[in-house]
């Protein structure tokens, strides 16, 4: 399965989540219930994935974790926040580039409008 057909499933997932949730929860309430809502589609997805830092030749266990991983292709990065600033942008392009993974979904639930707060974001690997 490619990065955009896990990213389509993973859009559907968000819908259902955000139509049953709405906004103002934790991050960590939306997180448990995409992540069933992703395994009953039958991706595999991991939640608090650990992200190592390589800096010049060594690995660093900084605490840096993802807050989704779904097959082991895309990076979610959830928010419930009042506005998405351009660091949480950033932050995802980061870890899109630490991991050597293609594509990332920044994901801000505490929203009026759902189908505006998904930022898909594409490492582009060189």
């Amino acid at each position: 399965m490619t990065e955009n057909e896990i990213s389509y499933i993973i859009r559907g997932c968000v819908f259902r989540v955000y139509n049953i949730l709405g906004p103002g929860l934790l991050e960590s309430a939306y997180e448990a219930a995409l992540k069933y809502e992703i395994q009953k589609e039958g991706l595999k997805v991991k939640s608090q994935v650990s992200l190592p830092m390589v800096y010049e030749e060594i690995s660093i266990d900084v605490g840096y974790r993802l807050d989704l991983l779904v097959e082991q292709k895309v990076i979610l990065e959830l928010k419930s926040v009042e506005i998405i600033a351009p660091v949480h942008h950033k932050q995802l392009l980061t870890y899109l580039r630490l991991s050597g993974l293609k594509l990332g979904l920044l994901i801000n639930f505490n929203t009026d409008n759902i189908s505006d707060n998904i930022f898909r974001k594409v490492n582009k690997l060189d």
